[in-house]
C-alpha cells in the first residue's frame, strides 16, 4: 500500500447536506463506473434513514484522490445521536465543518464542533448550499468565528480555511464568485490541509474500536482506526477494556476495508487505516483489540450520559397475539441488549424478575428510532412514560437536565411561543431579528417540559417555523410542572368500534378511533377538552327498527383520526398510562385496565 492514509469526518447540524456532498464527491473522484446506477444520499443505507431523510448511525466510506486515500466518516446531524460523533472523532485526522448558507451557525454545530476541537482536530469551514437564494455567506462566516472564538478554540484552530460550496450542484470554490466547476478545490484543500497520522507500524497491533456492526455471514464486526503496527489475517488477536481487562480473545478470521461505500476484503491493514475485523464475540465499542503481548488499553472518549428513560414490558392487553410474531420478554430482553451493546448512546437495565426492562437514551428520536425498528422486526410490546433521568450535586440539591431551543419563526407567532415556552419553565436567552420578518429565539428549559414540544410548537407557528433543540447541561430542578390538561376518553368495552358511536361522541374531545377499530376495556379512544377521565361506550350502534334501516348510516361524516408518531404519542401519557406497540397498531391505554382496579390504585396512593 503506497496510498498516503489520511481520516476526515464531516460533521454539521441535521439537513445542512453532509451526505448529499459525500454522494457528489465520490461520483467525481471515479469511485463509481460510468453506468453504475447510484442512489441518492448513498451514505444513509438504513431503511429508516432513507425514510426520514436524516443519518443515524455514523458510517465510513473512502476515495482515492491524487496520492492519498482519503477515508470519509459521515456522522448524524441530530442532537439524540451525538454518542456516534463523539466517538467517531477518535478516529479522524481532520475535519468538515458544514455549515448552511441560510440558517448558519445552528445548535448541532456549536456541539458538534466543541467535541471536534477537544480532540484537537483543525477544521475545513464549509459554507454550503450556495445555491440558496436568501444565502448570506459574509455574516454565516462572522458567525461561524464567532462560535469558534467562544469555545475557546486555539490561534492554529482559528485560523480556518474555508471554502464555499454546493453539494447538491457538486462544486466548490475558495472565492464566494469563483468558477464553480467542481468540488477538486475541495479535495485539494483537504490533502493540503489535514496532516496524515504518523504511526508506528514497527510496533504489536493495536486498535481502538469504535464502530460495531452485527453481520449475518461474519457475525461481530468491529471497525476502528490501526493505531499501531498491521493487522494480518489469522492473526491471534484479543480484545481489552478500558480498566486493561481481557474481555475476549481469538483469531482475525477476516480483514475489510472500505473502497467506496463496499466492504473489499484485503489480508494485511496498516496503522491509520479505517479497518473493520471479525473473529471476537464479545469485543464491544471502546475496547481495544490488539496484539496478546499488549495489556495498555487506547483511551476512548466518555460518553455524554443518557438524560431520558422508558420502561418496556411485554404487550398484557386483550389484543396481544394478534399482529405481532416476538411477544415473550425474553426476545424483548434479549433485543433491547443487542440495542445496547451496538448502541453507546443507549443503557439497558431490568428488574429483579427480568420481566420489565428500563432503556435510557440521549433523547425522544434516539428512542422511538429504536422502538420503530422493533416494531418492523414484528415485537409487541408496552412502554411507558418517559421520564427524565435527575442527578444530585455534592450539596444533594436534586439536579434536571435542560436543553437549549433555537426558534426560527415568523414575527407574529413570536408571542405565542414564547408564553408556550415560560408555561414550561423556559428561558428567554437570546432574541434576534433575522430579516423579512423573522425571528430567532434562543431558550434554556428543562427537558420534562418539552417532551412532544416540536408538534405544539408547529401548530403554534402554523407548520412555518423551525425548532432545534441540544442537551445543554444539569441546572437547579425547576420544580412541579403541570402535566397534560385533557382528561382520557377510555372505552368500556370491548370489541369494534362504530361509527355511528363516534360520531356521537366527537362532540365529546378528539377521537383517536374510527369505524371499525379494535378497541378494549382500558384503552384509550380519545381525548376530552377538560381534565377528568371519562368512560364511553365507542361501540352503541343504531337500534334498527322496521321503521329506520341501516341505509340511513350513510350520512354519518366523521372527522379524520391524527396521525401521531410513536414520540409524540409517548409525551401526551400521564403517569397512569402506557403505550402499546405492535407492527401494525399504536394504542394508548391506562396502565390498569380495569375501571375497578384502577379505583382501588387511585385510593391507595391517595391514602398514601
Amino acid at each position: 500500500m503506497t496510498n498516503i492514509i489520511r481520516n476526515i469526518t464531516i460533521i454539521a447540524h441535521v439537513d445542512h447536506g453532509k451526505t448529499t456532498l459525500i454522494d457528489n464527491l465520490m461520483k467525481q473522484s471515479g469511485s463509481f463506473r460510468e453506468n453504475e446506477v447510484v442512489d441518492e444520499r448513498l451514505m444513509d443505507s438504513g431503511e429508516l434513514e432513507k425514510e426520514r431523510g436524516i443519518t443515524i448511525l455514523a458510517k465510513p466510506a473512502s476515495i482515492n484522490w491524487k496520492d492519498s486515500r482519503i477515508n470519509i466518516i459521515d456522522t448524524p446531524g441530530h442532537r439524540d445521536f451525538a454518542a456516534e460523533v463523539e466517538r467517531v472523532l477518535s478516529m479522524a485526522d481532520g475535519a468538515l465543518l458544514l455549515i448552511d448558507s441560510a440558517e448558519g451557525v445552528m445548535p448541532q454545530t456549536k456541539f458538534v464542533l466543541a467535541k471536534a476541537l477537544k480532540q484537537g482536530l483543525k477544521p475545513i469551514v464549509i459554507i454550503n448550499k450556495m445555491d440558496k437564494p436568501d444565502g448570506r455567506a459574509d455574516e454565516v462566516l462572522n458567525e461561524t468565528f464567532d462560535l469558534f472564538v467562544s469555545l475557546d478554540a486555539s490561534e492554529e484552530q482559528l485560523d480556518f480555511p474555508v471554502i464555499y460550496a454546493s453539494g447538491r450542484s457538486g462544486w466548490a470554490d475558495k472565492e464566494i464568485n469563483g468558477s464553480r466547476e467542481n468540488l477538486n478545490p475541495l479535495l485539494n484543500l483537504v490533502i493540503e490541509h489535514v496532516k496524515p497520522s504518523d504511526f508506528d507500524r514497527t510496533k504489536p497491533f493495536a486498535m481502538l474500536s469504535t464502530l460495531l456492526y452485527a453481520d449475518s455471514y461474519l457475525g461481530r464486526s468491529l471497525v476502528g482506526r490501526i493505531s499501531q503496527g498491521t493487522a494480518k489475517a489469522n492473526q491471534q488477536i484479543k480484545a481489552i477494556n478500558l480498566n486493561g481487562e481481557k474481555v475476549d480473545e481469538g483469531r482475525l478470521t477476516k480483514i475489510f476495508r472500505y473502497e467506496g461505500t463496499k466492504k473489499v476484503p484485503i489480508e494485511i491493514g496498516e496503522a491509520g487505516d479505517i479497518v473493520i475485523v471479525a473473529g471476537l464475540e464479545k469485543a464491544n465499542v471502546a475496547d481495544t483489540i490488539c496484539d496478546l503481548e499488549i495489556n495498555e488499553p487506547i483511551k476512548a472518549t466518555p460518553i455524554d450520559p443518557p438524560t431520558m428513560s422508558i420502561k418496556v414490558t411485554v404487550n398484557s392487553s386483550p389484543l396481544a397475539g394478534t399482529e405481532g410474531k416476538k411477544l415473550t420478554s425474553t426476545q424483548i430482553r434479549e433485543r433491547l441488549i443487542q440495542e445496547s451493546e451496538n448502541n453507546v448512546g443507549i443503557s439497558f437495565s431490568e428488574n429483579e424478575s427480568k420481566d420489565a426492562f428500563e432503556i435510557s437514551g440521549r433523547g425522544e428520536l434516539m428512542l422511538e428510532i429504536l422502538l420503530t425498528q422493533m416494531r418492523r422486526e414484528g415485537f409487541e410490546m408496552t412502554v411507558s412514560p418517559p421520564k427524565v433521568l435527575y442527578k444530585k450535586n455534592d450539596n444533594g440539591e436534586k439536579l434536571e437536565p435542560i436543553e437549549e431551543i433555537t426558534m426560527d419563526l415568523d414575527e407574529e407567532y413570536s408571542s405565542k411561543v414564547i408564553d408556550s415556552i415560560n408555561r414550561r419553565k423556559g428561558k428567554l436567552i437570546d432574541l434576534k431579528d433575522t430579516g423579512k420578518n423573522k425571528k430567532r429565539l434562543i431558550f434554556q428549559a428543562p427537558t420534562r417540559g418539552l417532551m412532544g414540544y416540536t408538534s405544539r410548537f408547529l401548530t403554534l407557528t402554523k407548520g412555518t417555523g423551525i425548532i432545534n433543540r441540544i442537551f445543554h447541561s444539569y441546572g437547579a430542578f425547576e420544580g412541579e410542572m403541570e402535566g397534560r390538561r385533557n382528561g382520557a376518553l377510555i372505552s368500556m368495552e370491548q370489541g369494534k368500534a362504530v361509527a355511528f358511536a363516534i360520531f356521537n361522541l366527537q362532540a365529546r374531545g378528539e377521537m383517536f378511533v374510527t369505524h371499525n377499530d379494535p378497541v378494549y376495556t382500558g384503552m384509550i379512544v380519545g381525548l376530552a377538552p377538560k381534565p377528568g377521565d371519562m368512560i364511553i361506550n365507542v361501540m352503541k350502534g343504531k337500534k334498527l327498527t322496521n321503521m329506520r334501516t341501516q341505509g340511513t348510516d350513510e350520512n354519518v361524516v366523521l372527522t379524520p383520526v391524527r396521525k401521531m408518531s410513536i414520540a409524540e404519542q409517548l409525551s401526551i401519557l400521564n403517569t397512569d398510562e402506557a403505550l402499546e406497540i405492535t407492527p401494525k397498531s399504536c394504542r394508548l391505554r391506562k396502565a390498569i385496565l380495569d375501571p375497578h382496579d384502577r379505583k382501588k390504585s387511585e385510593k391507595l396512593i391517595s391514602n398514601s
